[in-house]
């Protein structure tokens, strides 16, 4: 998780996590300065839950502090989550239902869509039907398909996304396009498992763009997603003979 000034909602994300993690998970956070009560509140929980681990974020923004997190974290299969959404119940059984079953490199589930503070509000049934979301490549580049906050992948795939190119926009995007590329094993789940918050300030998944930034946007990617690709391949030995050895 990565958080800044996420005081007003972030009790209710915490907990929604807690409630699912074995005694052997991790809870990652990586805080990017917050000035409001956002790390007074982490503390508290940690104090009293030791799966709970706090980093202060390197304060280059968001795309960077998920970097940041990612790079602390440990366990086999990792959750993207933003501070200010709702875990359901059974999320995380679900999800790794996926991966062992489809033996997946990147699970995203569907979410529902609440506005503001009540999380019975649902203004949206369906997040993957407002994106129409799917697998592919070339599918995402052209229109990215991917939420971040509804995203898991193996820990295998973080030698190929890290570090996140600064010339692109968002995270989620990148970890998912190169997770088909690079195994080819995206799993999209259609059962909402996921309350997303709508609101203010959020950095929202649901913003449109021009066209002008939007061709500069997908052409900046292309050429970080083409650099990338020609190092995959120059280690993809290495990377396809762990994934097999490791996930059978």
């Amino acid at each position: 998780m990565v958080t800044y000034n996420g005081e007003r909602y972030l009790t209710e994300q915490i907990e929604s996590i807690l409630d699912q993690l074995g005694s052997r998970d991790e809870l990652v956070i990586s805080d990017d300065g917050s000035k409001d009560h956002t790390l007074e509140l982490i503390r508290k929980y940690q104090e009293k839950d030791q799966r709970i681990r706090l980093f202060q974020g390197p304060g280059r923004g968001i795309k960077k502090n998920v970097e940041h997190a990612l790079c602390q974290t440990r366990g086999r299969y990792i959750f993207l989550a933003d501070q200010d959404d709702i875990w359901m119940p059974q999320k995380t059984e679900k999800v790794l239902e996926a991966f062992e079953k489809q033996n997946a490199t990147v699970v995203i589930h569907d979410a529902q869509v609440f506005e503001g503070i009540d999380p019975e509000n649902i203004v949206m049934e369906s997040f993957f039907q407002f994106r129409n979301s799917g697998a592919g490549v070339w599918k995402n580049l052209v229109k990215n398909s991917y939420i971040g906050c509804c995203m898991a992948f193996r820990q295998e795939l973080k030698e190929i996304i890290l570090p996140i190119p600064n010339q692109i926009e968002m995270h989620d995007q990148w970890i998912g396009i190169l997770g088909d590329y690079a195994a080819g094993k995206s799993c999209f789940l259609s059962k909402p498992l996921l309350l997303y918050r709508r609101h203010g300030d959020n950095n929202s998944s649901m913003k449109h763009y021009g066209i002008g930034k939007m061709l500069r946007n997908r052409l900046r990617f292309f050429c970080c997603f083409f650099i990338r690709i020609v190092q995959i391949r120059q280690k993809r030995h290495g990377f396809l003979g762990n994934f097999k050895k490791n996930n059978g």
